[in-house]
């Protein structure tokens, strides 16, 4: 009886990790399928010249995405410098002073931010900085993005800091030293894998955005350096070509696809070396 017993318990188990191990795959299957499609239609519009050139006029062959590269660079390096140090010291906050009204009401804010479309938010960066500024330009459409992935990093450094043993906290402050330091020194180093993971996940949210930039940044057939200015974006330039009539730039538009793919799996492996760097650190 006992060994029947403990028989169907081991398969049971080997049941369950079955099921596991399928769902798991299940999940999979989609981006594997979008991410093969992808490179069988993008992979023959890529070479130097696609990576190196400005895009061509209407009716000429050729030309390339290099403005679309340095405007999504620009945007996303802008949107993250804005975002980032806001969102951080939100989320700390957060988990520090849960029961303050002003804590309370963050939270609120942050919840209904998380749930607001992302062409709202394009039109109410477009009241606040295209209007005022008198033009579309790149700065626009970062502080764009930048409320996009607000409540990402708020929420997920708010979870990361609470997950840090209480008893590190109670040490740090038993040895004199002010919460602030402890926070400093103490809370954020060991929670900085999980913020660097939720700033990464923002960025991989808005890397693929489109509805907030027509508002702001707008788009622009040349190379521009200037924040100030319109530029265009990887995410603007594959909805114009993918809506277009014409093959060629259909064809440009999936070779932009697997470019922004490509950018963004390289930001993740980046961030990754560096969790891994600075968990060995501290």
């Amino acid at each position: 009886m006992t060994n029947r017993f403990l028989q169907w318990r081991i398969t049971k188990n080997w049941l369950f990790v079955v099921f596991l191990f399928l769902f798991a795959a299940l999940t999979a299957v989609p981006l594997v399928l979008i991410i093969y499609y992808i490179v069988r239609n993008g992979i023959s519009a890529i070479n130097w010249d696609f990576l190196t050139n400005i895009p061509k006029p209407v009716g000429e062959a050729g030309g390339g995405i290099i403005n679309a590269i340095v405007g999504t660079v620009m945007l996303i390096v802008n949107a993250s410098l804005i975002a980032a140090p806001i969102g951080v010291l939100a989320g700390v906050y957060l988990s520090e002073f849960p029961n303050t009204r002003l804590a309370r009401i963050a939270g609120l804010f942050v919840e209904i931010l998380q749930g607001i479309p992302s062409i709202v938010i394009g039109i109410v960066a477009y009241v606040w900085l295209v209007e005022p500024l008198g033009n579309f330009s790149a700065l626009s459409g970062s502080a764009a993005l930048a409320i996009m992935m607000l409540p990402v990093i708020v929420r997920t450094t708010e979870e990361t800091i609470k997950l840090v043993p209480n008893s590190m906290k109670e040490a740090s402050l038993a040895l004199g030293i002010s919460q602030s330091r402890t926070i400093l020194r103490v809370l954020i180093p060991n929670s900085l894998s999980g913020i660097i993971t939720g700033i990464t996940l923002a960025v991989a949210r808005i890397a693929g955005e489109t509805a907030p930039l027509l508002f702001t940044a707008f788009g622009n057939p040349f190379l521009s350096f200037n924040a100030l200015q319109p530029v265009h974006s990887l995410p603007l330039l594959i909805f114009n070509y993918a809506t277009s009539p014409y093959d060629d730039w259909h064809r440009q538009g999936w070779g932009a696809s697997l470019i922004l793919i490509i950018m963004i799996l390289m930001l993740s492996i980046i961030s990754k070396m560096l969790i891994k760097r600075w968990k060995v650190q501290f």
